[in-house]
């Protein structure tokens, strides 16, 4: 809206500046000319004072766009910014935005800093090993790849120098650079073998930081993957057993960087956990590596499409034993110590029919010892 207002307060300093200046000297040189009338000399000065008293309110007139409510202050009101309107108008063609996926401390990638993957471990305590056993995790070796041979050739054949083959899947000699004890090993087939392949991560390690609650098929892929497969020493190998970083680690110590790395790069792909003390010895290790980091994870996916067998039951349920007839009970004795007074005893379970009519309690294939 716009609107013109007159101010008077503005138009009055300038009449009386102008009358000051202007029309005070005028006015009196007029007066003072010779030749005038009263008269004319009265009617100029009427017309002069109205003609400057028309300008001042002329210019003293100011132009103002807006709301007259804001409007309505004396001084000069700033040009208001613009904002957005109560109802937003919709661009015709907005922009796709695509979310970025925030990964949790358990899917963190498998390759990088390998303090980083491991400060990303999920910590947990150490579940009981209750119903582990090897096959829990396949027959010994399985082809999980389809190649051909069964892992434990793969890995000869990946480490060994100096080989010998008899076909394309059997490894007859060759030499292992063992990276545990950091020394030279000789491998033959069929004789005192010194070289083991060792799960990096062991079997009933994960076993009880996860593996027990994992399909069958993940835990055979876990344990042909080359990822957490290493040919070493087999003295090495039996001394580490099932520990972790927290209660063994590799007796050449340029090795350790590495095989933490492993580690940290098996546990990561598998969603295996940690125990503290077991992060904590893996970050002590790291912190003397330069810069070292995991592996990567490979292309072994992690559910098997070979498993070699059926998994296993993890508790079989046990033969039941018939209830005796009154002709499978002895006809002589109702205890064993009554036997064993006779002279009778130490049935033998499938040689003596005698075993039969007894309870093996402790299992050992014998009743009524003596």
């Amino acid at each position: 809206m716009t609107r013109t207002r007159g101010g008077w307060l503005y138009s009055w300093p300038m009449i009386v500046i102008g009358m000051v200046l202007c029309l005070v000297p005028g006015f009196w040189l007029l007066w003072k000319r010779p030749g005038l009338s009263v008269a004319w000399k009265s009617l100029w000065t009427v017309v002069t004072l109205a003609a400057v008293f028309a300008i001042g309110l002329t210019g003293s007139e100011t132009t103002v766009t807006g709301d007259p409510a804001t409007s309505a202050s004396s001084s000069p009101t700033p040009t208001p910014v613009e904002t957005s309107s109560a109802t937003p108008t919709e661009d015709p063609t907005p922009t796709p935005t695509t979310a970025t996926p925030t990964l949790t401390p358990t899917e963190a990638p498998a390759d990088g800093d390998a303090d980083d993957v491991v400060d990303a471990l999920v910590v947990k305590g150490r579940a009981a090993k209750t119903g582990y056993s090897r096959d829990q995790f396949g027959p010994d070796w399985v082809d999980v790849d389809q190649n051909g041979c069964d892992t434990r050739t793969d890995m000869l054949v990946a480490t060994l120098t100096e080989q010998t083959k008899d076909g394309r899947c059997k490894v007859m000699s060759g030499t292992l650079a063992d990276p545990y004890t950091g020394t030279s090993i000789q491998y033959v087939r069929g004789g005192t073998s010194e070289v083991d392949i060792d799960h990096v991560v062991a079997l009933s390690d994960a076993w009880q930081k996860g593996a027990a609650k994992w399909p069958y098929a993940k835990r055979v892929a876990f344990a042909n993957d080359p990822l957490n497969l290493q040919p070493a020493d087999a003295s090495a190998n039996r001394q580490k057993g099932d520990s972790d970083a927290a209660s063994w680690l590799p007796p050449n110590k340029s090795y350790r960087c590495e095989y933490v790395a492993r580690q940290a790069a098996v546990k990561t792909k598998y969603r295996v956990w940690v125990t503290q003390p077991e992060k904590q010895a893996m970050l002590t290790v790291l912190e003397t590596c330069p810069a070292d980091n995991v592996p990567e994870p490979g292309s072994q996916p992690t559910i098997a499409a070979n498993t070699g067998g059926p998994p296993p039951s993890a508790t079989p349920k046990p033969t039941p034993k018939p209830t005796p007839s009154a002709s499978q009970t002895d006809p002589r004795f109702s205890y064993c110590y009554e036997a064993n007074d006779a002279g009778y005893g130490n049935y033998v379970r499938g040689r003596d029919p005698e075993y039969d009519w007894y309870d093996d309690r402790d299992g050992d294939g014998v009743v009524c010892e003596f």
